[in-house]
């Protein structure tokens, strides 16, 4: 479920593009301890007293970027079946957090570092989770899940190992991954591992 970005029109908007597509740029390139309000106004070309009336902090322009993802028109993949599906999500979140530079884990690291960063990584990810859960409502109406399957719960046991491995253990990205964890959480769904009481 990587971050991305629509860029709406208008001076505003423009100026917020340019800002944030510059956050990004040293984020990626200097971390957290490297972000600097100064840094990211030189490189968006925009006066740094806006850039601070607008956004206060390093912490409101993570904030700022992280809810701008929410703002895009990102869809979960719809292979025709549930397993596709999480394996197809999974190999993006494997993209996303391979990417270089390392965007999406830059972030997830600042959300550890900033309060406000912190609140947006959450925001961000309850928008991700409500957009995936479409992927078990399809495979419920398909007769893949038993009707009373928690999404979430499935969902997280479906991508959860790629970010175990690639965020805290930072091992090397391995191919099968994403593949092999959407086929261990569509078996153990379809055997009600994921069920609700009814």
């Amino acid at each position: 479920m990587p971050p991305t970005r629509r860029r709406p029109g208008g001076r505003t908007a423009r100026i917020r593009t340019q800002v944030l597509d510059a956050v990004l740029a040293e984020l990626g390139e200097h971390g957290y301890d490297g972000l600097t309000m100064e840094a990211v106004a030189a490189r968006a070309g925009v006066h740094r007293a806006t850039v601070y009336r607008r956004w206060g902090d390093v912490g409101g322009l993570l904030a700022d970027v992280l809810d701008a993802a929410s703002d895009d028109a990102w869809q979960p993949p719809d292979t025709a079946s549930l397993e596709g599906d999480l394996a197809a999500l999974n190999h993006e979140i494997q993209d996303a957090l391979t990417a270089q530079p390392p965007i999406a884990a830059a972030l997830i690291a600042a959300s550890f570092r900033s309060e406000k960063a912190d609140r947006a990584q959450r925001r961000l990810w309850e928008d991700r989770y409500a957009r995936c859960e479409i992927i078990v409502s399809r495979a419920i109406r398909r007769g893949e899940l038993p009707p009373h399957t928690n999404a979430r719960r499935l969902l997280i046991a479906a991508t959860a190992p790629l970010y175990h491995q690639l965020v805290l253990l930072r091992t090397p990205p391995d191919p099968h991954l994403p593949d092999q964890t959407a086929r261990t959480a569509a078996l153990a769904a379809s055997a009600g591992a994921f069920a609700e009481p009814s």
